[in-house]
C-alpha cells in the first residue's frame, strides 16, 4: 500500500520549485524507454486525458500498459474497491491541501502493496511537494504537463539511475532504392568511432543485399541473422562473439547477403537484438532496406533518431513526404527525421532544387551531398571510407555534421516555411 505516515528522515528526491513544477519539457534523447508495467490514469480535465493518450502512443511507452479514466481521486478510490490497482496510478488533483491528505488516505486504503502514484495538481507550492513525497507519493507535476516530462517521471520510478544508460538508435532510410542510405549510414558511423571516438555498432538489416560487410571490407562468418534465430541466447555475450571489429570503436553486425533462403521476419523480431546491442554502446546504427514490411515500421518508430536521404526527384520527393507525415504523426514526442540530399548536382539530370525539395518537407537538410561517382565508387569498390579515400573532400565533413547531430553533439535549426513552385503544390498537405 501507499505508505502515508510521515516520516521525517526520508526526502524525496528535488527539494526545490523547479522539481515540483517539471514545468521544462525533456530532451527527446534523455527520456528512456519505460519497462513492461500497467499504467492507469484519473483526469479530471480533458488537457490531461489528452496528454496521457500522447503519453501511451509514445515509443517509449511501447512496453507499457496505459489506461485513462475519468474523473480524479475520488474516481480512483472508488474503483479500485473493486478492481486490483496496477503499477502505476497517475491521479489529478484540484482539492485544497486538506482534502487533498483525506482523499490520498482513501487510495492508500484500496491500493495493491508496491503500487506507485504520480499526482498531478494545479497548484505549484513546494511545500506541497515535500509533504506528498514524505508520505509516499512517487511524483507530484504541476499542470499542464508536456508528455515528455510525464514519461521522465515514470521513467525515475522504474528505471535503475544506476544502470549504464541505453546507447542511442539511429535509423537509416532511403526515400528510394539506391539512393545512398547504406553508404550516409556507414559513412557517418565511421565517423562517430573516429572523430568522436565513440563506440558504434552497425547493424545491417538487409539481410538479403546487405553491403555493409563489402564497404567496411569485413566478411564474417556469423553476424545479425544468427542473433535472429536464437533470441532465447541472445544477451550481451552472445551479441559481442557475433560482432565483427572494424576499428577501436566500431563493429558490425553483418548481414549474410545470401540467397539461400528467404528473409521473412515478424513485426518484433528486431527489437531484442537492437535493445541488447544499446545496452553496450553509445550509439547503435540501424541500415535499413528500402522495404516497407511491418518489423521497418516498428523499427522506424522505435528509434531514437530517423536519418532519411533522398535524391532531388519527384519519385523521392513523394516517399520522402510519405515518410516524414508518417513519422510526424506517430512521433509527436519526437524530433522530425534528420533529411540527408544526396547526389544532388547530378550532370544532365532534371532536379528539383533543393529549397523546393526542403520546403515540401517542411526541413531543412543537414547535408546536401554532391553527385561525385568516382569517389563514392573508388571508396565501394576498395571497400573504404570516404575519408579513407580522400581525406581532404568536402563531403568528409558532411558525414561528420550528421555523426554530431545524431549523437547529440551538435544542435541545427530544424524547420522551413515558405512559398513552393506551384508543380510541387500537390504535395502539400497539413503536417500531421
Amino acid at each position: 500500500m501507499i505508505d502515508l505516515a510521515y516520516d521525517d528522515d526520508e526526502e524525496g528526491p528535488g527539494e526545490t520549485a523547479g522539481s515540483t513544477a517539471a514545468a521544462e519539457p525533456a530532451t527527446p534523447g534523455e527520456v528512456r524507454p519505460v519497462p513492461r508495467i500497467s499504467v492507469q490514469a484519473f483526469c479530471e480535465s480533458p488537457d490531461l486525458a489528452e496528454t496521457i493518450e500522447s503519453v501511451a502512443a509514445d515509443r517509449r511507452m511501447a512496453r507499457a500498459h496505459v489506461k485513462v479514466h475519468t474523473g480524479g481521486l475520488l474516481a480512483a478510490a472508488e474503483f479500485y474497491r473493486e478492481s486490483a490497482t496496477p503499477n502505476l496510478i497517475i491521479v489529478e488533483s484540484s482539492l485544497a491541501r486538506d482534502r487533498l491528505d483525506t482523499e490520498l488516505e482513501r487510495l492508500a486504503e484500496v491500493c495493491d502493496a508496491g503500487t506507485k502514484v504520480i499526482v498531478v495538481g494545479h497548484v505549484n507550492d513546494v511545500e506541497l511537494y515535500r509533504e506528498l513525497i514524505r508520505r509516499g507519493i512517487s511524483e507530484y507535476l504541476v499542470a499542464p504537463v508536456d508528455p515528455l516530462v510525464v514519461i521522465a517521471a515514470i521513467g525515475d520510478i522504474y528505471v535503475d539511475r544506476s544502470a549504464a544508460p541505453l546507447g542511442r538508435s539511429i535509423a537509416f532510410i532511403g526515400a528510394k532504392g539506391g539512393v545512398g542510405s547504406s553508404m550516409v549510414s556507414h559513412n557517418v558511423a565511421w565517423s562517430i568511432a573516429r572523430n568522436l571516438e565513440s563506440d558504434v555498432v552497425v547493424a545491417d538489416l538487409d539481410l538479403a543485399f546487405g553491403t555493409a560487410g563489402l564497404d567496411f571490407n569485413q566478411d564474417p562468418a556469423q553476424g545479425i541473422a544468427e542473433a535472429i534465430n536464437a533470441p532465447d541466447r541472445l544477451d550481451d555475450v552472445f551479441l559481442d562473439r557475433l560482432l565483427a571489429r572494424c576499428s577501436d570503436h566500431l563493429s558490425l553486425l553483418a548481414a549474410p547477403a545470401m540467397l539461400d533462403r528467404t528473409y521473412d521476419f515478424g513485426e518484433a523480431d528486431f527489437a531484442q537484438v537492437i535493445d541488447v546491442a544499446q545496452a553496450g554502446v553509445p550509439a547503435v546504427v540501424l541500415d535499413l532496406p528500402h522495404a516497407w514490411t511491418a518489423w521497418v515500421r516498428r523499427t522506424l518508430m522505435s528509434a531514437d533518431e530517423v536519418v532519411l536521404t533522398a535524391e532531388p526527384d519527384l519519385g523521392n520527393l513523394r516517399n520522402a513526404k510519405n515518410i516524414v507525415d508518417l513519422l510526424r504523426q506517430n512521433r509527436r514526442n519526437d524530433l522530425p527525421p534528420r533529411l540527408v540530399i544526396n547526389k544532388a548536382g547530378m550532370t544532365k539530370r532534371p532536379e528539383i532544387t533543393v529549397d523546393d525539395f526542403a520546403e515540401a518537407l517542411n526541413l531543412v537538410p543537414d547535408a546536401i551531398i554532391p553527385c561525385e561517382p568516382h569517389l563514392f565508387g573508388t571508396a565501394a569498390n576498395n571497400g573504404q571510407m570516404v575519408a579513407e579515400t580522400d581525406p581532404k573532400s568536402p563531403v568528409v565533413e558532411s558525414f561528420n555534421t550528421i555523426a554530431r547531430i545524431v549523437t547529440g553533439r551538435a544542435e541545427v535549426k530544424r524547420t522551413k516555411r515558405g512559398g513552393l513552385a506551384p508543380f510541387l503544390s500537390r504535395l502539400r498537405g497539413k503536417s500531421a
